[in-house]
């Protein structure tokens, strides 16, 4: 009998935990989703919005929209269906890619065989969330043109502050008329760390594309492979970015099937980029972005109302670092070793004009705040020849003197005219 009397309170405390834990999950699981959107549009670069959501202790339903923040140009509709679980929710939807009115116009009418799904998962207990996207197969064409994907799977995984993002392509090709690009199999490999809105960030990008061609009736280029690495960070005091390209062997088989056009390696950063100022002009993009409508997502004279902020951007004089050019063309008998550095006079900034840069006044202006110099090491003598130098001087010393290049003291020759 006592122990019948036991089964009621454990069951009805069995329940009470299910119950619990089941709303614990559905709370945690509208956390997690709801930072993730406000941390993505932290990043300064895209407009999130939620127009529909129904929250639930087994399951929630929702829509979300994702276009650019500056203008929108297109949009992202995602749908999602998220069943709670105690220790996890699963999720899985759709998402829709759509044209704005005057690119629709533009371009024509470009729809896809069927909505692409999407699922993940969401670890309760760690946070930890998942999400996988596999493409089938698909053809677009539109206007004589013909887009053909041949299967793509994405994976972005992560917690709070760190998240990765991996996607793999298979091939890629866009004909228009007699041209054709070809690209694949392709990947790229992403991981994106911060803090909470986004005030200190760093991400690390790797892209690799294993091949790429590009036909036309007369010719042919084939590239293999071409690697693209980047680290951005932006800290307390700057924003910098470094870049490494990484080509293979170019080919152009129609004239030299056996020796390459080109191949080698660029790296470079840019930093002293003010954080300050980049920060308050992100600020300002999102107040300018929650202002807009749908047929003018950015009100009139954005770039002026954004001048102060992009002028100080620059308050701490940007310098651009060329560490790096290795490029060598056996067809052409030209090998290029070179390195150097650039820098901004961020001195009176409030002469210079962001809206008029259009003029060609106010780009020599900017010209003028031009300082650096590069060195070309063990240059061909052809090099010398046609800068106008000795046939047997060896290291060329490009300076940047308020704008003007001038080489080994000289005044640069008008290579474009001759």
């Amino acid at each position: 009998m006592r122990k019948e009397r036991l089964i009621v309170p454990i069951l009805v405390a069995i329940a009470v935990i299910w119950m619990a834990g089941q709303l614990l999950s559905s709370v945690l699981f509208e956390r997690s989703l709801r930072q993730a959107l406000e941390d993505l549009e932290a990043r300064g670069e895209w407009r999130v919005t939620r127009p529909e959501s129904s929250r639930g202790w087994l399951s929630s339903q929702g829509r979300l929209l994702l276009s650019p923040l500056l203008g929108r140009p297109w949009r992202l509709e995602l749908t999602y269906s998220a069943r709670h679980g105690i220790l996890s929710t699963d999720v899985e939807g759709a998402f829709l890619p759509r044209l704005d009115t005057a690119l629709q116009r533009a371009v024509g009418e470009v729809t896809a065989a069927s909505a692409p799904r999407w699922k993940g998962r969401y670890h309760t207990l760690s946070g930890r969330s998942e999400l996988q996207l596999a493409l089938a197969p698909f053809i677009i064409q539109q206007s004589g043109r013909e887009l053909e994907v041949r299967g793509a799977r994405l994976r972005l995984e992560g917690v709070f502050g760190d998240w990765r993002l991996r996607v793999r392509l298979d091939q890629l090709s866009l004909i228009d008329g007699m041209a054709q690009l070809t690209l694949g199999p392709a990947s790229l490999e992403s991981r994106y760390t911060y803090i909470d809105d986004a005030y200190h960030f760093a991400q690390r990008d790797h892209l690799q594309i294993d091949a790429l061609a590009l036909r036309y009736p007369s010719y042919e280029i084939q590239l293999a492979p071409l690697n693209l690495h980047s680290h951005m960070v932006l800290d307390e005091t700057e924003l910098r970015l470094k870049g490494e390209l990484v080509m293979g062997d170019m080919m152009v088989p129609t004239e030299a099937p056996d020796t390459p056009l080109l191949s080698g390696r660029i790296e470079m950063e840019l930093s002293r980029l003010n954080a300050d100022a980049i920060r308050q002009a992100i600020s300002r993009l999102r107040q300018e972005a929650a202002w807009g409508d749908t047929s003018l997502p950015m009100a009139e004279g954005l770039l002026s109302r954004l001048e102060p902020d992009l002028l100080q951007i620059l308050s701490d004089s940007p310098r651009l670092d060329v560490s790096t050019v290795a490029l060598n063309s056996p067809l052409l008998g030209i090998q290029l070793d070179a390195d150097g550095a650039l820098f901004f006079d961020a001195r009176k900034l409030d002469q210079l004009n962001v809206t008029t840069l259009n003029k060609p006044e106010e780009r020599a202006r900017w010209l003028e705040r031009l300082d650096g110099d590069f060195v070309w090491h063990d240059a061909p003598t052809v090099a010398a020849l046609w800068l106008g130098l000795p046939l047997g001087t060896r290291e060329l010393q490009f300076d940047v003197i308020r704008g003007d290049w001038r080489v080994n003291g000289r005044p640069m020759p008008d290579l474009w005219s001759q």
